[in-house]
């Protein structure tokens, strides 16, 4: 794949019309907090047929899972035909290449949304997808996938950060059938706001066990649960229009029918593997984040160097500034091409590895900083007012070399898959 298909540009271009009417007028309330993301992300939905998409996409897999499990109660095995795809996954496989543009073209003007948006479903319906029994899913899935209803995926702690499994101090007992949770979460995007949330926690057992090295296990919550407060959303450097939050837990009950799997020992593994899968998704998709700052900065650039006249002459005539896009097209080549990239692995059978989509994450997030800061230095002083929307970009852009886990983590990520 070298370019978009001609489905990928009609996409593309009802997407930025929406954009122009919908987003673009909304743009301040947005970045204030005054507008909250879910309802244009659900017109969005709406008016493109995504939620009528994934609520189908779910019915589907939802049948060819009961046919299998009525099958097997009945005695009969019903092997998996080659080639036929496993119950897990995303809810949209099959249009990563529309998700891709879709999300590249949003990211470009509200990077919030994306975020709100993509934590809910690719990372709240994915694992439930990718862990739930058949009644987890018929539970949960078509509400998340369509909009309905809003998820949060928790793990990060104030004390864990980087050391996300080491570092977690959020734990269940286990009270007869059910378990106890107690801890807290930070830094959960739709936190303040969310209906149903992916929590993972540690068992404790009371065996003395390296409480670093205790299981992880993977619960859903509804807003609403006895113990369960959701704080209010945090003040921060960009993204404002992604609600970012803490989650307390003080002895909220979680009956097995909520741990993901519904059994401590999950085929799977454990709530790290679980976990890890998603950081690959989730790392993929900051390129296709990235791409859209990119796109939106070299738009702008370009169209200011060509209108903007400094001693007689537009500033496009002035080398410093033609070096300037020059890099800026260098970045953009070179992110497209990563996201070509993992769209044809995918299509293929053979998406990124986690190491991989931690070299596209370092790579694009650092690249698309870096454009967006040069877009405000293009810009001046009106670089640095909001009208001109670049600081904006900037703001946002810095987020992701820490969002989906820091760039030195990547760094390390990578190093370990090298050396092993």
């Amino acid at each position: 794949m070298f370019e978009w298909s001609e489905t990928d540009v009609m996409v593309r271009d009802a997407v930025r019309t929406f954009i122009d009417k919908e987003i673009r007028p909304h743009l301040d309330a947005l970045d204030s907090g005054e507008m909250l993301p879910y309802p244009i992300i659900r017109k969005l939905f709406s008016e493109f047929g995504i939620d009528a998409m994934g609520g189908e996409a779910v019915e589907k897999l939802l049948a060819k899972q009961r046919a299998k499990e009525e099958a097997l109660a009945a005695g009969a095995p019903a092997p998996e035909k080659k080639g036929e795809k496993r119950s897990g996954g995303s809810p949209f496989s099959g249009q990563e290449s529309l998700m891709a543009v879709l999300i590249s073209e949003l990211s470009g003007v509200c990077m919030g949304l994306v975020t709100a948006m993509g934590v809910s479903i690719g990372l709240g319906a994915t694992t439930i997808m990718s862990r739930g029994t058949l009644a987890q899913k018929e539970r949960w899935l078509a509400d998340i996938v369509t909009m309905k209803k809003v998820a949060a995926w928790a793990i990060t702690e104030p004390d864990s950060g980087s050391d996300a499994f080491g570092g977690m101090k959020t734990y269940v007992k286990r009270d007869g059938e059910d378990y106890i949770l107690n801890g807290q979460k930070t830094f959960i995007t739709n936190g303040p706001f969310a209906d149903v949330m992916i929590v993972y926690a540690k068992l404790d057992e009371g065996d003395g066990a390296d409480k670093r090295e205790r299981r992880v296990l993977t619960f859903v919550l509804d807003k609403g649960m006895e113990g369960l407060s959701q704080g209010k959303p945090f003040k921060k450097m960009g993204l404002h229009a992604s609600p970012t939050g803490e989650l307390f837990f003080d002895n909220v009950r979680v009956g097995r029918d909520r741990l993901l799997g519904e059994t401590e020992e999950h085929k799977g593994g454990d709530g790290r593997e679980s976990a890890r899968s998603s950081f690959t998704a989730e790392r993929i998709g900051v390129a296709f984040m990235a791409l859209g700052i990119i796109n939106e900065c070299h738009r702008l650039c370009v169209e200011y160097a060509k209108s903007r006249k400094l001693w007689g002459q537009e500033i496009g005539r002035f080398q410093l500034v033609q070096l300037k896009l020059a890099k800026m097209e260098i970045a953009r080549i070179n992110v497209q091409n990563m996201v070509f990239n993992a769209l044809e692995r995918g299509r293929a059978g053979k998406p990124p590895t986690l190491a991989e989509a931690s070299a596209m994450k370092l790579y694009c997030s650092e690249a698309a900083t870096d454009v967006a800061m040069e877009a405000v230095q293009l810009f001046g002083g009106n670089g640095y007012m909001t009208e001109y929307r670049v600081e904006q970009l900037a703001r946002d852009a810095k987020s992701l070399m820490i969002y989906a886990g820091s760039n030195e983590i990547q760094v390390t990520h990578i190093a370990k898959a090298l050396l092993s």
